[in-house]
Parts: structure tokens; C-alpha cells; sequence
């Protein structure tokens, strides 16, 4: 290892005293000069004339990934102007005769084409790190052919010679088996995407079954992919059982719940308590499920929040489930009148009060009301009633049926009451003002 430190540092001394040199002289100093001072006009240029073109392209109607390649060209588009620049300034300096070699003001034109190209191409990779890491690597590899290190650069990346499990092994094999085995996760997790996009399209398949069929299929990719990975790498898999115990170890000290809520998740699929959609109350939290994910469960609140509550409470705590098997839910709504009023002309304004609303549901069962006591200062009522839709909220429902009795009970002589209580002096006071002497 310590060879191998000494000769990159040798190497790279000599690169280093090799640029010194030619940047002391005056037609690189010139060239670099150019390359410095084009690089703001182009800047200044673009950032005038980039909102007017970004302006029109958002109003043409393409398709939405040209478009996406689009705006990304527009986004970078002072690296086609300090391209065009310093083409510009290639073909100046070749009338004028001087510098007689102006490699270097060609290979940044170059190198400025290339990397608006590349970074532009890289907008189709979704995932923005592994597409930024392209744009890097794929720049690097074009910059060492523009200026023609490209063998010696190879050269050095194989020159570090290690030996593993008896095979040679080099930093360039490193790196080539590294960017292989990323490109295959990522084509594994791209396609694991894909095909999940396409079986949550199947109509034929329940909600529930979509997603644990999808999940499995990005599982299986993901495994395939790193079996794959160890076998190019050169790895014996039978060194996996070392890394197994030592999983087994880490799931038996900290990565029990973690554990838990993936099996819980996988048993909430198969057994279809819950899915994509369902109206569910769990402790104080009501809301309706948008996603089902390998650790936990998202619901979304009527105020908007998102919960993001872990698989294992939907297995050891008590979930109510308002369209589990049935999409009708019925609700309550107690309320009183005075003793003055006329307990079957109440529960007759109560029905048709309900039935007014427009989420009441009274095709299968029309709402009812029941008397069911002689309060302290009222006669107690409950009208209950019919909604197919939960996950418009329960609270709301209520209101607009309170609001309804209201206007039915005042529209037609229905008092209120309210609590009143009489106090009786048994022992008489006397009350009257003393006269001062």
C-alpha cells in the first residue's frame, strides 16, 4: 500500500510541474485569460435572455419529458453561449496568427458543449444522485479524451496492483465494477418502479393486493440485483452466512421494531384489514389512507396533516375501520326540547329536518329519531342517520344537521330549553337599610 501511495504522489508531482510550467507561459497565460473574462458576458447574456425563452417554450404543448429535456437545456443555457464564445474567440485568435497553438480555448468549448449536453441528457435519470453522479463521471471521461491523457490516466488507476482472494485487482476494476453494479441497481429499481406503476393500473386486483404484489416485485428486483452485484464484484456467497449471523445479531439488539413493522405490513396486505382509500379512526387520529408503505401506513386528517403512523399499531391497537366491509356509516346526533313541546311532532320535524341535508343517505335506511329520557330540563332525543361517504368528514355532517333541527325547531314553535334552578330562603333575612345615628 505504501508502493502504491508513493507512485501517485510521484505522478501526479510530475502532472503538477508539467501545468506550472505551461501556465507560465505567455499563450497559455493568454488562452486562460480568454477563458476567464468570456465566461461572464455569457453569464449576464443568458440570465436577460433565458426567462423570455423559458416563457415560450412553457406555452408549447410537447410532450412532458421533451419538455422536461427542454427546460433543462434553458436552464443551462449560458453554457452554450460561453461555448459559442469562445468558438468565437478560436476563430479570432486564428486570423490573428497568435497564440499559434490554441488548444486550450478548443478543448474548454469542448469541454462547456459536453457538459451542457451530458447534464441535460441526465435530467432523465429521476433519481437526481445517481444522475448527478453520471454527469460528473461521464464529464471527467470526456475532459481526459479533449486533451489526450486519457492512456495516462488509465495508466495510473492500474498502476496500484492488489492482490484479493488471489486475484489481481485495480483501482480501474474498482471503479468499473462500481459504476456497473450502480447502473444495475438502477435499472433494477427503475424497473421495480415501473412495473409497480403498471400493477396498481390493474382494475382486476384489489387495492391491498396491488400493493403487496408490487412491493414483492421491487423485493425480488432489489435481491436479484445485489446477488448479481456480489457475483460481479467476485465475491464467494457463501460469506453471506458470516453477514447473516451478524444480521440476526443487529435484528436481535436494535432492529426489532424495525423488523416488526415490515411483517406487520406484509400481514396488514394479506389479510386486507386496511388499503389504499379506507376511512379509519386510530386513537385521536381520523383520516383516510393514502399509502401503504413497507414501515408504515400515511393518513391523511381532514386538516391536512399526514400522519405517518408504523405498521405495528394497525396490528396491536384497535383500529375502526368506517368502509372496511361496508361504505354506509351511521351517526348520532343527541339532542333535547322543552317539556312544553310535543314529543312526536319533534321526532317527525327531526326526520324531515335530517332528510334535507345533502349528504344524508336515504335510500336504504331514512333516518330515525327516538326519545330516550326526561332529562332534568329537557326531553332527551337521538336522530341518527345514513352517510356513504366518511371520508368527507363526520364533524361537518353533524354541523350542517344541528343547523338543520335549527331552523326546523324555530320555523315551527320548537323551544330549546336551558338549564334554570330556583333558590328557596327558608331562613327569612332582613334586608333593610340601617339609618345611621
Amino acid at each position: 500500500m505504501g508502493d502504491m501511495l508513493e507512485d501517485w504522489q510521484q505522478r501526479l508531482l510530475e502532472w503538477a510541474i508539467l501545468a506550472w510550467e505551461a501556465i507560465q507561459t505567455p499563450p497559455v497565460l493568454f488562452q486562460l485569460t480568454v477563458i476567464v473574462i468570456l465566461f461572464f458576458p455569457a453569464l449576464l447574456l443568458s440570465r436577460r435572455i433565458e426567462p423570455g425563452l423559458k416563457k415560450r417554450a412553457d406555452g408549447i404543448r410537447i410532450f412532458p419529458g421533451l419538455k422536461r429535456l427542454v427546460m433543462a437545456f434553458l436552464d443551462r443555457f449560458e453554457w452554450l453561449l460561453y461555448a459559442a464564445f469562445l468558438v468565437g474567440a478560436s476563430a479570432a485568435t486564428q486570423v490573428i496568427g497568435w497564440p499559434p497553438n490554441n488548444f486550450l480555448i478548443e478543448g474548454v468549448a469542448l469541454l462547456a458543449a459536453a457538459w451542457l449536453t451530458i447534464s441535460v441528457i441526465s435530467h432523465l435519470i429521476r433519481n437526481r444522485l445517481v444522475g448527478r453522479a453520471f454527469s460528473i463521471l461521464a464529464w471527467l471521461y470526456v475532459a481526459t479524451l479533449v486533451f489526450g491523457v486519457n492512456d495516462n490516466v488509465v495508466a495510473l488507476l492500474q498502476s496500484p496492483e492488489v492482490t484479493i482472494n488471489g486475484r489481481p485487482f485495480t483501482l480501474l476494476d474498482a471503479l468499473q465494477k462500481l459504476a456497473l453494479i450502480g447502473f444495475i441497481v438502477w435499472a433494477a429499481i427503475s424497473a421495480g418502479n415501473f412495473l409497480d406503476r403498471q400493477i396498481q393500473g390493474l382494475t382486476e386486483l384489489t387495492p391491498s393486493l396491488r400493493v403487496l404484489v408490487g412491493k414483492m416485485v421491487r423485493i425480488a428486483l432489489i435481491v436479484f440485483t445485489i446477488m448479481l452485484g456480489l457475483n460481479i464484484v467476485g465475491l464467494d456467497l457463501t460469506a453471506l452466512t458470516v453477514l447473516s449471523g451478524a444480521v440476526g445479531v443487529g435484528i436481535g439488539f436494535g432492529l426489532q421494531k424495525v423488523v416488526s413493522n415490515f411483517i406487520s405490513g406484509i400481514i396488514i396486505l394479506l389479510d386486507r384489514s386496511i388499503k389504499p382509500g379506507d376511512t379509519i379512526s386510530l386513537g385521536d387520529t381520523f383520516g383516510w389512507i393514502r399509502e401503504l408503505r413497507a414501515r408504515f401506513v400515511s393518513v391523511i386528517t381532514r386538516d391536512g396533516r399526514e400522519f405517518l403512523i408504523p405498521n405495528e399499531d394497525f396490528i396491536t391497537r384497535e383500529v375502526i375501520n368506517w368502509s372496511f366491509s361496508d361504505e354506509y356509516v351511521r351517526l348520532d346526533v343527541p339532542f333535547g326540547v322543552s317539556y312544553d313541546s310535543n314529543p312526536h311532532e319533534v321526532s317527525a320535524l327531526a326526520i324531515e329536518a335530517a332528510q334535507t341535508v345533502e349528504r344524508v343517505d336515504s335510500t336504504r335506511k331514512k333516518p330515525v329519531c327516538w326519545m330516550t329520557g326526561f332529562g332534568d330540563s329537557s326531553l332527551d332525543f337521538k336522530l341518527r342517520f345514513w352517510i356513504r361517504d366518511p371520508q368527507q368528514g363526520l364533524t361537518n355532517i353533524r354541523g350542517k344537521v344541528l343547523l338543520a333541527l335549527w331552523d326546523s325547531f324555530k320555523a315551527n314553535g320548537v323551544e330549546f330549553p336551558f338549564p334554570h334552578r330556583e333558590i328557596i330562603m327558608r331562613t327569612p333575612v332582613d334586608v333593610r337599610p340601617t339609618v345611621n345615628d
